[in-house]
């Protein structure tokens, strides 16, 4: 029986990034503290065996290192955690993170994900990213020197400033690191967010140049060694995030902390930002195995489907084997159409 994923939100960060819509607070020590011993009590209600766990936020590694030790600590005590687990942290480079790092290795971390979102000083800076080329060097290699060599980075695209030229500096960089994983998002400008506000004021490439920027990446990253393997995640072989690969195949996930989502039992359900659990029904129904399902670069079984995909394929943007459909690049433009056609 696969086992299941395990999800912690660690809601601190040093300033709120401009484009984040995700629950996060200002980080304070001694609520930080606090807050990894609700965690921990936490962990108490459940009982499970897991394959991969992943410290999200917000940002984990703003709190001082021993305060995710003593998580993971206890995840192992209380939980069957197998020892081939991939276990994940976020960073933000903008710290000097070596002793992070040594610390996170003791613990069992093997994996980091780093938030550059792009090489290009003058495009993380729009972003309200402080670390430049330098901090981000220092922190792959630091993580390389723990031991921890499976490294993702966040790249963004259609940012302010950004161009379709503008993005070979970001790929140059990503060769140079010789990292395992990208993650490519185009950035979405989410109400209630610093950029909402600035919408009307911001230097955005305009809707075809973002297309082109995206179908970019693709081939940028494939020339580089990375396959892609959901809308926007890149591998090099074998480095897939196997605990983002369980929420896109519907595998069961338990999230723990404010604003963290399940599938557990097959019921999904969430901690609000009070730490009250919300249900929100079934969970792995067909109408999420197509929409989750189609985000993957393998796709769907068509005997999933109730409606037909054959225009789409016409049209260049599906693609079909004799037993499963798929998105072409064109097709993951609009994903969200097709897809809601499609369920």
């Amino acid at each position: 029986m696969e086992k299941a994923g395990l999800y912690y939100h660690i809601p601190f960060c040093r300033s709120k990034c401009p484009y984040c819509d995700f629950y996060s607070v200002k980080y304070d020590g001694a609520e930080a503290e606090k807050y990894i011993s609700l965690l921990i009590e936490e962990n108490k209600k459940y009982h499970g065996a897991f394959d991969t766990v992943y410290l999200g936020g917000g940002t984990p590694s703003c709190l001082e290192p021993e305060l995710i030790t003593k998580l993971l600590s206890s995840a192992k005590e209380h939980f069957d955690i197998d020892k081939n687990s991939e276990i994940t942290v976020e960073c933000n480079p903008s710290k000097e993170l070596s002793r992070d790092f040594e610390s996170y290795a003791r613990a069992g971390v093997n994996r980091i994900s780093l938030g550059m979102q792009s090489a290009r000083k003058e495009e993380r800076y729009a972003l309200g990213r402080t670390a430049g080329k330098a901090e981000l060097t220092a922190a792959v290699n630091a993580a390389k020197a723990s031991g921890i060599s499976n490294i993702s980075l966040d790249l963004m695209l259609g940012t302010p400033r950004q161009s379709l030229d503008s993005l070979d500096e970001s790929f140059e960089f990503i060769d140079k690191m010789q990292v395992t994983h990208i993650s490519a998002y185009m950035l979405k400008i989410e109400e209630g967010t610093k950029f909402y506000e600035l919408k009307n004021r911001l230097a955005l490439p305009d809707e075809d140049a973002v297309c082109e920027m995206y179908l970019k990446t693709i081939n940028a990253l494939k020339a580089l060694g990375f396959e892609q393997y959901e809308i926007s995640n890149f591998s090099k072989p074998g480095f897939e995030s196997r605990h983002n690969l369980k929420y896109w195949t519907l595998a069961e996930y338990l999230g723990i902390g404010k604003s963290a989502h399940s599938l557990w039992k097959g019921r999904r359900f969430y901690y609000d930002e009070n730490m009250n659990l919300i249900d929100d029904g079934q969970g792995a129904t067909d109408e999420e195995r197509i929409m989750l399902g189609l985000r993957l670069n393998k796709g769907v079984e068509k005997a999933l489907l109730k409606k037909s995909p054959a225009p789409y394929i016409a049209a260049g943007l599906m693609k079909e084997t004799e037993t499963r459909v798929s998105l072409t690049p064109q097709g993951m433009l609009v994903s969200n159409t097709i897809i809601s056609e499609l369920i």
